[in-house]
């Protein structure tokens, strides 16, 4: 069975810093694609970032310049550094990633922007 597990949320003001991770556990031979996604209340659940196995990362636009997405293939861990972060980031985020051809989903992570 294989588990991701979603970290790093938190209250911040507008203009600060977080950095999310996701942990994959379990029976694990590969993971390629990452990806983060976000859901705000009453909006639809929306690609934030991505990663290869090899690295490439790509963004929403709304992130672009502000947030960076990597990994640790050894430690099977995503992270996602927010910087400069407006109300409008403030959602659930949530770490997907495809292990084996399965889908898998964290239970994500709150993430709070306010002054």
């Amino acid at each position: 069975q294989v588990q991701l597990v979603e970290s790093g949320g938190d209250l911040v003001q507008p203009g600060g810093s977080l950095r999310l991770s996701c942990a994959a556990s379990g029976n694990i031979f590969r993971i390629n694609d990452m990806v983060w996604y976000r859901q705000a209340p009453g909006k639809e659940r929306e690609l934030v970032a991505g990663i290869t196995r090899g690295g490439n990362p790509n963004y929403a636009d709304s992130v672009k310049g502000r947030f960076t997405i990597f990994r640790d293939n050894a430690k099977n861990i995503v992270y996602l550094q927010m910087n400069s972060l407006k109300p409008e980031d403030a959602a659930r985020y949530y770490c997907n990633a495809i292990i084996g051809g399965v889908v898998y989903w964290g239970k994500g992570t709150l993430v709070t922007v306010s002054s």
